[in-house]
């Protein structure tokens, strides 16, 4: 059950997965809007420039209709006649052409953004086969789209027949009008009913784009499985990150066992525990924890300070506590500053007495050194640490 559970789609795409999809061109698009687009750019144009467009419209026909006898029976003269009129009309559509293709092409941007890719133009011969297409003609998906061209039809098809039977009495009163005033009456009745219409595609559209999001979303879903293989194809494998962090550790060990030689003193729990101390007046400002360790690594520890004639002192109590609450490389905390100075007072009385000078006898080792209650986690926990590790 857990397997099958990981091969369903259940999770959501991951933000590498969104970005694949967009490098094969796959982006969240919306027909209805660009459709919503398009038209409502056409309209605002006409609105904006209707008045001048009417009165063009209508010194293009004025001077069309108008030819003398001589020319009607002239092919050369209504050939050219019909191109100057062609191309009028060609330059009294441009604008609107202009501001429609303007709009069919940022339109996309909306919703996927910018979006270039090579691979949307490669050839697909799968995109041919026959079979196929039937599939996506009867699929879930086809059947909604045939769907939603029926309600965009039905619904143009209400909103044309409102507006002829609103505007009934106005179309017919358009015969009995001057040429000038019918075409400003009439640009007026289209002006209503591309409004109308316009309104009718945006509810549309504003259906049509949720749902496209949804199933672009619900398309891109991932397996659990297919996000574990991105997580190790972008992260790395886990193994091999644990013998990097493996080695990394070890690389970190050898600096810090480097540094015990040069350290003032190792104070250990005596098992347990060992950390390294170093003070150096001209360059520190406060004692500072060179190297610690537990089990094992305190065992390293000790074994180098020996071997390097670094006094070792037993104080179970700082050590613990210079454990738990000392970073390596960093000073000592300021609780624990009066007991690190009573051992440092020490090993410089040892360091006297073993160079043969002034003190004439061993100094005894420091007891019951002032570490604070709450420094100190105590034996018990202490020894679960070490054992844990």
């Amino acid at each position: 059950m857990a397997e099958d559970s990981d091969l369903e789609r259940t999770e959501p795409a991951s933000s590498r997965r969104l970005e694949q999809a967009r490098e094969e061109g796959q982006v969240p698009r919306s027909r209805e809007l660009g459709a919503f687009m398009v038209l409502a750019m056409s309209v605002s144009g006409f609105w904006i420039m209707g008045g001048w467009l009417s009165h063009r419209a209508a010194d293009i026909m004025r001077h069309g209709l108008s030819f003398g006898r001589e020319a009607a029976f002239d092919g050369h003269a209504m050939t050219g006649a019909l191109v100057s009129i062609a191309w009028q009309a060609f330059e009294l559509a441009a604008p609107v052409f202009v501001i429609c293709l303007a709009a069919a092409v940022l339109t996309p941007f909306v919703m996927g953004g910018a979006v270039f890719s090579p691979k949307a133009f490669a050839l697909d011969f799968s995109r041919l086969d026959p079979v196929a297409g039937l599939g996506r003609i009867f699929s879930v998906q086809g059947i909604g789209e045939m769907v939603k061209a029926i309600l965009k039809a039905a619904l143009t098809g209400l909103i044309t027949y409102w507006v002829v039977a609103y505007e009934a009495g106005a179309l017919f009163a358009l015969l009995a009008q001057p040429l000038e005033t019918s075409l400003d009456s009439f640009a007026h009745l289209l002006l209503l009913a591309a409004l109308a219409l316009v309104l009718g595609v945006a509810v549309i559209a504003g259906i049509d784009v949720p749902f496209q999001l949804w199933q672009f979303y619900s398309r891109m879903r991932m397996t659990k499985e297919e996000l574990r293989q991105e997580s190790k194809e972008s992260e790395g494998d886990p193994q091999m990150k644990a013998r990097i962090r493996t080695a990394q550790r070890e690389l970190a060990r050898k600096r810090m066992m480097a540094e015990v030689p040069k350290a003032d003193v190792v104070v250990t729990n005596p098992n347990h525990y060992a950390v390294a101390l170093k003070y150096d007046p001209q360059r520190m400002s406060a004692p500072q924890v060179v190297a610690k360790g537990m089990n094992l690594v305190a065992q390293k520890i000790r074994e180098i300070a020996s071997d390097s004639g670094v006094p070792l002192l037993e104080a179970p109590p700082l050590a613990r506590a210079l454990y738990r609450h000392a970073d390596l490389g960093q000073q000592v905390p300021a609780a624990l500053y009066t007991a690190v100075a009573e051992v440092l007072a020490y090993i410089y009385q040892l360091n006297q007495f073993m160079a043969g000078g002034s003190q004439l006898r061993e100094p005894v080792p420091p007891q019951a050194l002032p570490v604070p209650a709450g420094m100190d986690p105590g034996p018990g926990v202490a020894v679960e640490e070490a054992l844990a590790l």
